[in-house]
């Protein structure tokens, strides 16, 4: 393995889509939600750890989950746990990752990327990281890995490429990034689909510190300017406080917003793996395997009967589960909350969102 080669993983989301087994004290990408006996995290630090020294992997998280950080991937360095005290999105979590890297291995090459992503093709996934990483090295390029759209998904964000101006890069093409899109709409979605000049962006990144710092400082000076200062504490007892004051000082924004989409950098690395963003229940009943009636049914004691295209998870095995003649649903079965809901993805968005407005209920997000 390359040891300027790392890996900056980026686990301090709430997850909120999961609820309620996704909680704000136990996010998703510390939950075995496939039911693989490994966490989003666990499954993402031994996909990496493949691909760059275990020494050489970084985890950014919220503070409150730092130590759960460190109890499922013991084998990484403390320093290389990097807590936030404040949810800022992902710019600042990529600067800090960045600054407090330089300052060790200024020659550094990284991949950035989440955490709670299911990735099918392990090795064809291997040869598309290391083969972006080993051109990152000589290359100002601030490379996103480009997944190829199979449906008009309104789920996930989309990449527009310039496809006149290219570049080969072992097995793989590179198109220079036209725009970025948010999710769009069904409509919007197939058009995407038809031109051909659209990837979903799949939140994964590579390229070499000095590359990224310089852009982050052109693109993003009201972060970058904050993150610098920190070139005497980093690595010493000095930067939890120096984090913290920050992390009060800095903007939320994200690195798409913040810099790819101002850079004259940005490339698509396009990949033909198996690649799914699992951010919603929807996404995970799509994957999961399901009885003759398309449902997917885990835990308790189950009586299903007449039940089509539903979910029905329960967490007490002694528990009873009966449901009979319906079909779409959404039925989760925790130890304080009961969910029963239409399975779509709009709903249990919605239901979270009413939690936060209402006084004393939001105890249970």
């Amino acid at each position: 393995m390359n040891h300027n080669h790392y890996c900056i993983i980026m686990a301090g989301g709430i997850g909120s889509r999961f609820w309620p087994v996704s909680r704000q004290s136990l996010p998703k990408q510390f939950i075995d939600i496939l039911g693989v006996g490994r966490t989003f995290l666990q499954m993402t630090f031994d996909r990496y750890a493949q691909i760059v020294p275990v020494e050489n992997i970084l985890v950014v998280t919220a503070e409150r989950y730092a130590g759960l950080v460190r109890e499922q991937i013991p084998q990484i360095p403390q320093e290389n746990i990097l807590p936030e005290p404040y949810k800022r999105n992902t710019a600042p979590c990529v600067a800090y990752a960045t600054y407090k890297l330089y300052k060790k291995n200024p020659d550094a090459t990284v991949v950035v990327a989440p955490s709670d992503h299911l990735i099918i093709g392990e090795e064809s996934f291997r040869d598309t990281i290391r083969t972006a990483l080993r051109h990152a090295e000589h290359s100002d390029n601030l490379f996103t890995i480009g997944i190829d759209p199979t449906r008009p998904e309104t789920n996930y964000g989309y990449i527009q490429v310039n496809k006149a101006v290219s570049l080969r890069v072992g097995k793989h093409d590179s198109f220079q990034v036209k725009t970025f899109t948010e999710k769009p709409n069904a409509d919007l979605a197939r058009v995407f689909l038809e031109t051909g000049e659209f990837f979903w962006n799949s939140g994964m990144f590579i390229w070499n510190l000095k590359a990224i710092k310089a852009e982050m400082e052109r693109c993003l000076p009201e972060v970058t300017t904050l993150f610098r200062g920190g070139e005497d504490v980093y690595y010493t007892p000095a930067e939890k406080d120096f984090v913290r004051r920050v992390y009060e000082d800095c903007p939320a924004i994200s690195i798409d917003y913040g810099v790819m989409e101002k850079t004259q950098k940005a490339w698509v690395f396009l990949s033909d793996f198996g690649w799914s963003d699992l951010g919603t229940w929807d996404s995970v009943y799509e994957r999961a395997g399901k009885d003759a009636a398309g449902n997917v049914v885990r835990g308790g004691v189950p009586m299903v009967d007449d039940v089509k295209n539903s979910v029905v998870l329960c967490r007490d095995p002694q528990k009873l589960v009966v449901a009979r003649g319906v079909e779409n649903l959404l039925v989760i079965d925790m130890a304080d909350v009961l969910l029963v809901c239409h399975r779509d993805d709009k709903t249990v968005k919605d239901i979270v969102t009413d939690l936060t407005m209402k006084d004393k209920i939001d105890r249970y997000l």
